[in-house]
């Protein structure tokens, strides 16, 4: 094993339902205005644009019911 000058966080993963098991994460895929309601939301028109597809690193996993820390300086 390698030595590393600050120790490297665990892997992201994700509670299995029912289980006290987890599962990796190594790729996120997401999908935008995915329904008419979420276009809305983000101000298209759900009949016009298409939805959009874009990743996210693994570590933007969170635990359901964990807080998201916001930085200091927003609102």
């Amino acid at each position: 094993m390698p030595d590393f000058v600050l120790p490297p966080p665990p892997p992201p993963s994700v509670a299995v339902a029912g289980s006290p098991l987890r599962f990796p994460v190594r790729r996120i895929f997401c999908v935008g205005r995915n329904d008419a309601a979420h276009a809305r939301e983000m101000g298209r028109d759900p009949d016009r644009e298409a939805p959009f597809f874009f990743t996210k690193p693994a570590d933007a996993v969170v635990d359901d019911g964990t807080a998201v820390a916001y930085p200091p300086a927003t609102a």
